[in-house]
């Protein structure tokens, strides 16, 4: 693979301009084959219709139509099969997909604006580091003065786009139990909850868990708020629903297992404290609290990391954090970190194993 890009290097220095153009194009096409349905919603086949057709049924004027799906034809988003004939491909398919769907609806939607206003609130302030959720270009960007997911759950056309993109998000490759030892840590405990997913939207890293460890029917408890269970697109069977908001006492005393995917870095330190204390006071002597989020290098961060780095730090004063500043964080929260596996090496997506000090 090095042999390859170092030849790619060369020829990209010895190119002239179409030979530039050339070898771009080809790496586009190369991209959009070794994509996965993550891979694209990160970067942003039916049979063919005509022009004609498709203005019929959309009631778009034609030239309008065929001047779009010209340009999405030519970035790879569908395939132009003859003149004015058009068809979907497997990018086609994977957007048309409700999770992808609502990522790109999220994306331009809510995480657009806050993009767009980053560079006036970093002006504004100076470029001074706002850990503060009630200050950021969420703010600038939106007609609220309360945090991103405070207002979010009371606008349903863009909470519920936020919670189909939480269902893919991350969906690529292996899922963290694979490398953390679930079986192991469970061992014979006997107590009525043995799982409880905080905050964990429509349920699908429970429903990945159940179907894993059928043993565990019954014994799951998916947590979020109240908003999220009215859009629930399934049923849970074997998973009992439970409206909460995380800041408020946890009610489900002594589980084994408290686990937070990609909750804390939603949230400054102070917050992360506040949600972290209230799984503690509810935690018995067995109990575990697994935090599944990235867990940074100190340098070589992938694009795909920082890119999400900096769209926490403009939409909710967060962040994600290194080995460092999560052994920091759980410490003052009053956690004991026992463990920390790594399961998507390119993101660093790992699990956190912490128990009360």
């Amino acid at each position: 693979m090095d042999s390859i890009l170092a030849q790619l290097r060369t020829l990209a220095s010895q190119a002239d301009s179409a030979s530039r153009y050339k070898i771009l194009d080809g790496l586009r096409a190369l991209q959009l084959q070794l994509e996965t349905p993550h891979d694209t919603l990160s970067r942003l086949s039916g049979l063919p219709l005509s022009t004609a057709a498709l203005s019929e049924t959309t009631k778009a004027a034609p030239l309008v139509l065929s001047r779009i799906l010209r340009y999405l034809a030519s970035i790879g988003m569908i395939q132009e099969v003859a003149r004015d004939s058009f068809a979907a491909n497997t990018i086609t398919e994977t957007l048309a997909q409700s999770g992808y769907e609502g990522g790109v609806r999220h994306f331009f939607g809510n995480v657009g604006p806050v993009l767009q206003a980053f560079p006036d609130f970093l002006s504004e302030t100076k470029y001074q580091d706002v850990s503060n959720a009630t200050h950021s270009a969420f703010q600038k960007a939106f007609p609220t003065d309360l945090p991103a997911f405070v207002w979010l759950p009371t606008q349903p056309e863009r909470f519920a786009p936020l919670q189909q993109v939480m269902t893919v998000q991350g969906a690529s490759g292996m899922p963290w139990f694979s490398v953390f030892p679930f079986e192991k840590e469970l061992g014979n405990f006997t107590g009525s909850h043995a799982f409880v997913d905080v905050g964990g939207g429509f349920g699908h890293q429970s429903l990945a868990l159940l179907k894993a460890f059928p043993a565990l029917h019954g014994k799951i408890v998916l947590e979020d708020l109240p908003q999220t269970f009215e859009q629930l697109p399934f049923r849970l069977d074997g998973i009992e629903p439970k409206p909460h908001n995380f800041f408020e006492p946890q009610p489900v005393k002594g589980a084994r297992f408290y686990y937070l995917r990609n909750i804390l870095h939603d949230w400054p330190d102070d917050k992360c404290v506040a949600i972290l204390q209230q799984l503690i006071t509810a935690s018995g002597p067995d109990s575990q609290i697994l935090i599944d989020e990235m867990v940074l290098p100190d340098s070589g961060v992938s694009w795909e990391a920082t890119t999400i780095d900096l769209t926490l730090m403009a939409s909710f004063g967060s962040r994600e954090r290194t080995t460092a500043q999560w052994n920091a964080l759980l410490d003052t929260a009053g956690l004991k970190v026992l463990r920390i596996d790594t399961y998507q090496a390119r993101r660093q997506d790992s699990i956190i194993q912490a128990i009360a000090k």
